[in-house]
This record gives C-alpha cells, structure tokens and sequence, in this order.
C-alpha cells in the first residue's frame, strides 16, 4: 500500500497552491510535522507561505474546518496565535495556507515570560470554553488508551517476547488512569488547539 504522501512531491506542493491562487517560485523547504506535511513556499512577488497538508484519512474537512475556525477566532481576540490565511482542497489532500511567522524559544526560567505564557494560555482555555467543538474527536482514557492498545494488540505490533509484559504495564496504567478520571468527577472539555 503507498503512503499517504507517496503522491506529494514538490510539483503537487506548487500546483496545490495555484488553486487558492498563489504561485510559488519553485523553492521548498520541508518544516518539521509529526503527522502532516508541512513546507515553506517562495512565491514568485519574493514573499514566502507555510503550506500544510493534512494527512488523507486522519481528520475530516468538518473536523479541520472547526480547528481553523478556532484558531481565527483565538487571532480575533488578539490572542498570538498564526490563523489559516487560506485553505483548500487538491486531489486526496486538504490544505491550508498560513503567514510565515518566526519564533523563538522561551526564556522559561524568566518568571514575566511563564507569566505571559499563563495569560496567553489562561485566555485561550478561556476562549476554549465559550462553546464546544461539535466535530472534533475527544481525547479520553477510551480514546488516547484503551482503544489505541487494542489496535496494537490486534495489529501484532508488540514483539512476542514483550508482549506479556506489554500487556500487564499498559493494563496497570490504564487502570491509574481511570482511577484519576474517577477521581476528579465530572470535567467540562473545553476547546484546545489540536496541533
């Protein structure tokens, strides 16, 4: 079977990016992404985009849409944060368009800078809070847990000489795990950025 991505080369990148109407010069830079693909475009006006292209299968355009919609209305609210200047679809690809924005690592034995962190971070789980995602998957012991370990288990993925083992660690934790859900009651899921 190919590999999602087998089909992006940097040709599929530059043609992607004339259907929302940019044209990139031909230079590509490949940025660090877990699960999507993400790049650095030149466009030929000498201004450069990120492009990100959405692993075909993992989410849904719903469930992407929502996110992007968030991620506008945290920017709205003048909360730091680099919203989706343009988004769209190219062959089993979704994709979006954003500012290339620089960073920086934190000074984070800077008590003002995990000051400001907390604000930003305090005014985004409140943003968060306002409404609910409706398409967006949650995240939960079921489904960051119990559900992943069955699929490795079915799948074989677990070396038989670790599997009994395996098994007796990823069942003690699972257990921790809902004994802590237990524990704190009934939580209130609040919108977060996904990535």
């Amino acid at each position: 079977m190919a590999h999602p991505y087998a089909t992006l080369d940097p040709q599929a990148v530059l043609d992607a990016l004339e259907t929302v109407g940019l044209r990139g010069d031909g230079r590509l830079l490949t940025l660090n992404s877990y699960e999507n693909r993400v790049y650095q475009v030149w466009l030929e006006d000498g201004s450069s985009v990120v492009a990100k292209f959405y692993r075909p299968g993992r989410w849904s355009a719903a469930q992407i849409a929502e996110e992007h919609a968030f991620a506008k209305e945290l920017a709205e609210r003048e909360i730091p944060v680099v919203a989706p200047l343009l988004e769209g679809i190219f062959k089993e690809f979704i994709f979006a368009v954003y500012p290339r924005r620089g960073g920086r690592t934190p000074e984070l034995d800077n008590s003002e800078v995990l000051e400001w962190i907390g604000r930003f971070l305090g005014r985004i789980h409140a943003v968060g809070a306002i409404k609910p995602f409706k398409e967006r998957g949650v995240l939960n012991q079921i489904t960051f847990g119990a559900e992943p370990r069955a699929w490795l288990l079915e799948h074989n993925c677990v070396p038989a000489e670790l599997l009994d083992a395996w098994k007796a660690v990823t069942e003690q934790a699972l257990a921790f795990v809902k004994k802590s859900f237990e524990r704190a009651g009934d939580i209130k899921a609040i919108r977060l950025h996904g990535d």
